[in-house]
């Protein structure tokens, strides 16, 4: 089946209605395009949910505080599409910014609250009420039973779900595992703008996780400082934060804690700021 490319929120409702009266399942794996491998991960997760899979390729000007980062964001729309077409995929929602803001920045936006203050909201201020409004918009749109996020970026998949929590959206979010190229390195569009000749300086990162793996029996403060300790010893690398945080709260924890905890790492190397994380348990 050709991979059928939408553009109009209106035909994209109409088309969907069609699939729903025949009793399928829908699932959607909202992305800014530029895909990698860590996007067709949430594809084929889409794929075991639902009869359907909506993919949407849409740079949300309104998440990018800096301009000049929206206008970096690569657009690789063909080459996208072809590699949504070998993995099945039925429909693209590919509209335009247009399509989504016909009046410009909407003037009723979804606050994030206070979970979205810390870490990557302090590094990044009003980039989660912009992921929430469109996030919301796109279920709106598509209202999908399934939607597809990924662990790599674990404050926002922590927001989206508060959100269908909090405001009663009939979706399921499905978290998916963080892909990794075969050096570590957790998948990002960003990654492509790192020099090669530095690339080994981010490996720091995903390093400094693994430290904070080992460490975890000897509890929160000694994981913390094992993963410090990687960051530190690579000069090339720009901490800009590394926390231990209640997986179902996204608050720091305590030193005296035990059990679930997630160690949230965000770095700048080569000028591209890179984020990861991994899930640990304390005894």
């Amino acid at each position: 089946m050709p991979i059928s490319t939408i553009s109009s929120i209106e035909e994209l409702r109409q088309t969907l209605a069609i699939e729903r009266a025949s009793d399928r399942t829908i699932a959607l794996v909202p992305t800014m395009g530029a895909l990698h491998a860590g996007h067709l991960a949430l594809v084929a997760a889409a794929r075991e949910q639902a009869d359907v899979v909506v993919v949407s390729i849409f740079v949300n000007p309104t998440q990018f505080g800096d301009k000049c980062d929206l206008d970096a964001y690569p657009r690789t729309l063909e080459d996208d599409l072809a590699k949504l077409h070998e993995h099945g995929v039925e429909y693209v929602f590919a509209p335009s910014t247009e399509e989504i803001y016909p009046h410009g920045k909407t003037e009723i936006t979804v606050q994030a609250g206070m979970a979205a203050s810390r870490f990557e909201g302090r590094s990044r201020p009003g980039h989660f009420d912009g992921v929430l409004t469109v996030v919301s918009k796109l279920l709106n749109i598509v209202e999908p039973d399934f939607a597809c996020f990924g662990e790599k970026d674990a404050q926002q998949l922590h927001l989206v779900a508060r959100l269908v929590a909090d405001l009663d959206f009939a979706t399921e979010i499905v978290p998916v595992a963080t892909e990794r190229d075969s050096d570590g390195l957790a998948l990002s569009s960003r990654n492509a703008r790192i020099d090669p000749a530095r690339r080994k300086h981010a490996l720091a990162i995903p390093r400094a996780l693994v430290a904070a793996s080992r460490s975890a029996d000897l509890g929160v403060e000694p994981m913390l400082a094992a993963a410090q300790g990687v960051m530190q010893s690579d000069s090339k690398v720009k901490l800009d934060y590394l926390v231990a945080v209640d997986p179902e709260t996204f608050r720091p924890v305590d030193e005296n804690h035990s059990g679930a905890v997630r160690v949230l790492i965000a770095g700048v190397v080569d000028g591209v700021r890179l984020i990861d994380n991994t899930l640990i348990s304390i005894p």
